[in-house]
């Protein structure tokens, strides 16, 4: 079990994304806690229906590998979504997947509930603001605790492999992912 599940919202094997959330990832363990990238690569992650079915078996009841997903945060005690931006605002299965984590959340144990974290956006120019806005709605609507850092998370880049030239982006996610070990150890504390 990872304290920290850390959700990669990018179609691509080595994306920019995965870079980053790599270095979110280092900075945490290097702050003592465990962390775990998950990728939605391969997965086909559907709209919530609403149908409101998970009230009552305790999981989503659609069956696309999102409950799995969904048990690994549920014994976490932080999280962090990252996405690309597609034309200005975040990838659909990243936003379905968080609507779902959510709504099971909200109708179960509530077990997102005083987690740490926030989300992470990686853009080639524009649209990082919109889709950390678009993804931090996710955060306070189920009672979680946003970690800060010195910058808003997000990282310019392009081509593949082009995140790690944004050097305060960088710096920035750094930051966040200590603060987000350090916030966890001193609630836990």
């Amino acid at each position: 079990m990872a304290d920290v599940i850390l959700l990669n919202g990018s179609p691509r094997e080595n994306s920019n994304t995965l870079q980053v959330l790599n270095v979110c990832k280092e900075a945490i363990e290097a702050n003592g806690l465990t962390a775990e990238i998950i990728s939605l690569k391969d997965e086909n992650i559907r709209s919530c229906i609403a149908c409101g079915e998970c009230g009552q078996i305790g999981a989503c009841a659609i069956d696309d590998g999102l409950n799995e997903i969904i048990e690994k945060i549920r014994k976490a005690d932080g999280f962090i979504p990252a996405a690309p931006v597609y034309f200005g605002t975040a990838r659909g299965d990243i936003m379905s997947a968080l609507q779902r984590i959510g709504f099971v959340s909200m109708q179960t144990d509530k077990f997102l509930s005083w987690m740490v974290g926030g989300p992470i956006a990686i853009a080639r120019r524009g649209g990082q603001s919109l889709t950390l806005q678009e993804m931090t709605m996710f955060f306070p609507i189920n009672n979680m605790i946003i970690a800060g850092s010195n910058y808003w998370n997000m990282v310019f880049a392009h081509a593949e492999g082009t995140a790690m030239e944004d050097e305060e982006g960088i710096a920035t996610i750094k930051l966040f992912g200590e603060n987000v070990a350090k916030l966890i150890q001193k609630i836990k504390d």
